[in-house]
């Protein structure tokens, strides 16, 4: 058995959403993998697979290389613009297709990830859907993991790809502290966040020699949104969210429970924040301990 472990911090909710995602997208790619907490030193996540294969390396490779789809329901058309990326599903989780959250599919070879969390349809569960406006998933998704680009072909924000690229040994040894610029995002990391009413003005009106780089994580990003894909964080109240860390290693059909803080076998460490707003936008901040 092989086990790797990065470095994480407990209060950043992405992060510990990112690490729920890296178990989940371990199984697929790995086979069946375990992962837990540790916190007497430098808090680390650990994951545990079959053979000597380092499981986080793996999925940042698969990540680089898949090419990202969008899913619909078998004859459906966006009502505006294109189809290019589209691909038909015979099972689609919303009630109703909406062109801005789409379910993607990640594929590379005959390997693929599904990632549609933000339109479950389901009335049990919070879709935690957190990003608005005129992006789609499609597209922030593809920004995480291939990044953007200027009309010279000159990197304006760079993804996952230009990250192993550049830092592979940095990103594959700490991918969750590896920052870069970044435009639209899922909102999952608090780094990145933003509200016009802390700043005083909206980033978005300025330009030019007075433009100003969020820099946040697209790994945190892209994982939060895979980790989110069977579990949630537990709803408090309005936009007020619990989280945990269990201190052992877990199958992922367990750890899923665990994540949610309702999974009393193991020990635990439960954490609340809560969401703020940026415009339409939700943005997760960082969170608290409690005792």
């Amino acid at each position: 058995m092989g086990m790797n472990s990065i470095p994480v911090e407990l209060f950043n909710p992405g992060q510990v959403l990112a690490c729920m995602g890296f178990l989940e997208a371990t199984d697929v790619l790995c086979g069946p993998a375990e992962g837990g907490f540790e916190w007497e030193d430098e808090p680390r996540f650990v994951l545990q697979v079959e053979g000597e294969t380092n499981p986080f390396e793996t999925v940042l490779e698969f990540l680089a290389e898949a090419k990202p789809a969008a899913l619909a329901p078998s004859g459906w058309r966006p009502p505006k613009g294109d189809s290019v990326g589209l691909q038909s599903t015979e099972t689609f989780p919303a009630k109703e297709p909406d062109a801005m959250s789409l379910p993607i599919k990640l594929c590379r070879g005959k390997t693929e990830l599904v990632v549609s969390h933000w339109s479950d349809g389901t009335d049990e569960r919070d879709e935690f859907k957190l990003y608005a406006g005129n992006r789609s998933a499609l597209k922030i998704a593809t920004d995480m993991l291939k990044g953007t680009a200027d009309k010279k072909g000159k990197f304006k924000t760079p993804g996952i790809a230009q990250l192993l690229n550049e830092q592979r040994a940095d990103l594959i040894a700490d991918p969750l502290r590896t920052l870069g610029t970044m435009g639209g995002s899922f909102n999952f990391d608090p780094r990145g966040a933003w509200t016009a009413l802390d700043a005083g003005y909206s980033l978005n009106d300025l330009g030019g020699p007075l433009e100003q780089k969020v820099m946040a994580s697209p790994v945190v990003e892209m994982l939060s949104a895979i980790g989110l894909e069977h579990a949630r964080p537990a709803e408090i109240s309005l936009r007020l969210y619990r989280y945990a860390i269990w201190g052992r290693l877990l199958p992922l059909q367990l750890a899923r429970a665990a994540l949610s803080g309702n999974f009393a076998p193991v020990r635990q460490r439960r954490f609340r924040f809560p969401l703020d707003l940026s415009g339409k936008n939700k943005v997760v901040c960082y969170s608290t301990e409690e005792t």
